[in-house]
């Protein structure tokens, strides 16, 4: 048996364990998610017979705690006990149910201490769907994704994101506003350029696509184009399979001009008539500013805009009061 043989046939082996393991770790995590909820359940179910519920609660926590720890060792703490009683709390579901409860015990602690009904809905559906982990559900939240999609579509949508997560059928849907890139490392007062900016987008590639959302795949930076004998280069070009298009980038470090707008249209015009195909749909253009106006947006545009967009993009974690601010001021 030759070398390569030998290697490929360790490679196989060890990836099918590795997978094994996988699975068996996620598995025990599912099941013991759902006997903390159980436990959970039993313990307000409990605390309704009590005569005083805030100090019968407190005991019969330390006490269950004290016991468990004795037989079963680690993860029965106090805090712990008392986090089993805030996850029933928070999903009072039925036993039928409980068996979809499909993240970690880690991410459904995080989950229950956000008190927005709707919002911690929406963070569920999409780590559930996206597979996020525990490190990446937190930066989403930390971002103010929730607020953040509420600000680019528009109230009505609270409903449809608490129930379904984030949805995909226009282009519309891609859009954020404000988009967030602490992860490139940028200070929010720090001098940088075009170029500097979009090669540290391409260094955190993975983290920036997470960013963009669902569907998005990388397709080529500065893309060079031909139109007259004239050389133009788009800075990012990306495609989104759910909606069948490419997404065209530009970066601007400043504020936007309205000579920006038109010159995304050129790159819009071009992917429409000389790289996209029949069947897919019409090229969506996002140009990524530090500062825009929104009234020359507006005018720049026409009505019926449904392929170019300008959003601003921040380097460093938004403060969330500040999106809701946003909200609130988009209601009036």
């Amino acid at each position: 048996m030759s070398d390569l043989i030998k290697n490929a046939l360790v490679a196989d082996v060890k990836a099918l364990l590795h997978s094994a393991k996988n699975s068996v770790y996620q598995q025990i995590n599912h099941t013991m998610t759902q006997a903390y909820w159980g436990i959970g359940k039993r313990i307000v179910e409990e605390e309704q017979h009590g005569k005083s519920r805030a100090e019968y609660g407190k005991g019969l926590i330390k006490h269950l705690s004290q016991e468990l720890s004795r037989e079963f060792g680690k993860g029965f703490s106090v805090d712990n006990m008392e986090n089993m009683r805030k996850f029933y709390l928070a999903y009072p579901i039925s036993e039928t149910k409980s068996r979809k409860l499909q993240l970690s015990w880690s991410h459904y602690i995080f989950l229950t201490r956000i008190s927005n009904i709707d919002e911690r809905s929406f963070y569920e559906i999409e780590a559930t769907q996206n597979s996020w982990t525990l490190r990446e559900l937190k930066r989403q939240f930390n971002s103010g994704l929730f607020e953040r999609l509420r600000l680019s579509t528009g109230k009505s949508v609270v409903k449809q994101l608490s129930e379904q997560g984030q949805i995909i059928q226009t282009a519309n849907d891609l859009i954020k506003d404000p988009y967030i890139l602490e992860f490139i490392g940028l200070p929010e007062q720090s001098r940088y350029s075009e170029s500097e900016l979009e090669q540290k987008l391409i260094d955190k590639l993975e983290h920036f696509l997470l960013e963009l959302g669902k569907g998005f795949t990388f397709v080529s930076r500065q893309k060079r184009i031909t139109i007259d004998e004239k050389h133009f280069k788009v800075d990012l070009v990306f495609y989104n399979r759910f909606l069948k298009c490419f997404v065209v980038i530009d970066l601007k470090i400043g504020e936007l001009k309205h000579q920006d707008i038109g010159q995304m249209q050129m790159y819009v015009n071009y992917f429409d008539r000389c790289e996209k195909q029949a069947d897919e749909t019409p090229t969506v253009g996002i140009i990524l500013c530090k500062d825009k106006s929104k009234a020359l947006v507006e005018m720049t545009l026409p009505e019926d805009n449904s392929q170019i967009y300008a959003s601003k993009y921040l380097t460093v974690l938004p403060n969330k009061e500040e999106l809701l601010r946003l909200l609130e001021d988009g209601d009036e």
